[in-house]
């Protein structure tokens, strides 16, 4: 017999910001930098990894007890469900916070996400506040959109579209893509910005509103999750993870990314152990540009990277990471988890 929840005391709707955007768009960067801003609000944050090992969440600030980690599949799809049942569970834990952050992945569909807010008990307990896209000025380009339903979505449902990383490209470029998304979306607020550093009058009680969604009713609520996880079937996109206790060569590492990286990955982000080296560096790729951040604390294990890409080889990826690790003379190595 299921058995009825209990719902949280709160005599309010608590509001919600979603932040989504395609695939090293810099959305992570964003919480931080929202979190190191909330000025005393008491913030819970949901972070979604499309691969089973969880980069994004080592990277945010510490938030203690209400940080949430959805990992393993598509919050729009897969997780969706969860999403809520999970919503539910920390507001009854503190009936207190103020405000829900949600990190979507960077190959998710908003409107599905959105359709949780306002057909399920959800309705009752949370506002959506506001959906903020993020949009790589480097590595945007008109192609993306055609060829990637979730990131055409991301735009079209975006309350505001953070056009970031300016810094990286000409003002001509900057114009020409809020051009490009302004014809798709021709009432876009676009705001320009560098390390997703928003003006702090953008986050906080914004309340927009969402005049062409429909309000359904918890009997009208029925996912349909086969439409829902489609987009994953036309994108084609898939994670590939792979960890490892033994160090890293410089030289071979650097070579696979040089000769070796599949063209068909878009992200890739982890940490990485060299041989020689005590510490861990931060792995970021996004597109053909990469950056090594030195000095992290060695993790278990201290190699730990996830690749995402449109019909990737899983055997083929994760054979080329294995090469690149230091050989130890007479060393039996262990098992390489590809997920």
């Amino acid at each position: 017999m299921k058995t009825t929840r209990e719902k949280p005391t709160i005599n309010r709707e608590v509001p919600v910001i979603v932040i989504t955007g395609f695939l090293g768009s810099g959305k992570t960067t964003l919480i931080n930098y929202i979190l190191s801003h909330r000025n005393g609000r008491k913030v819970a944050v949901f972070v979604n990894e499309f691969g089973e090992i969880s980069i994004d969440g080592q990277l945010l600030i510490n938030l203690e007890d209400d940080m949430v980690q959805l990992n393993n599949g598509c919050i729009c799809c897969t997780l969706n469900d969860r999403l809520a049942d999970t919503i539910v569970e920390v507001l009854q834990r503190n009936p207190h916070i103020d405000y829900l952050l949600i990190e979507t992945t960077g190959i998710a569909d908003p409107l599905p996400i959105i359709m949780t807010f306002g057909g399920t008990e959800l309705r009752n307990l949370t506002r959506l506040d506001a959906i903020f896209t993020l949009v790589d000025a480097d590595t945007f380009s008109p192609d993306l959109l055609a060829n990637s339903e979730a990131a055409l979505n991301q735009i079209a449902w975006g309350d505001l579209i953070l056009l970031n990383k300016i810094d990286l490209v000409a003002p001509e470029k900057c114009d020409r893509i809020q051009k490009q998304i302004r014809q798709l979306k021709p009432d876009a607020r676009i705001i320009t910005t560098e390390y997703g550093e928003v003006p702090l009058a953008t986050i906080w009680g914004i309340e927009y509103s969402h005049p062409d969604f429909p309000q359904l009713s918890d009997h009208d609520h029925q996912p349909d999750h086969d439409h829902h996880s489609q987009h994953l079937a036309n994108d084609g996109f898939v994670a590939v993870s792979f960890s490892s206790d033994r160090p890293l060569s410089v030289e071979k590492f650097q070579t696979f990314l040089s000769d070796r990286l599949p063209t068909n990955v878009f992200r890739a982000k982890g940490f990485i152990w060299y041989q020689g080296n005590n510490s861990s560096h931060l792995f970021q790729l996004s597109g053909k540009r990469y950056q090594l951040t030195p000095n992290y604390p060695r993790g278990e294990p201290p190699n730990q990277l996830v690749f995402i890409g449109r019909d990737l080889n899983r055997q083929t990826l994760t054979q080329d990471l294995q090469r690149c690790l230091h050989e130890i003379p007479n060393h039996e190595p262990r098992p390489i988890m590809d997920r």
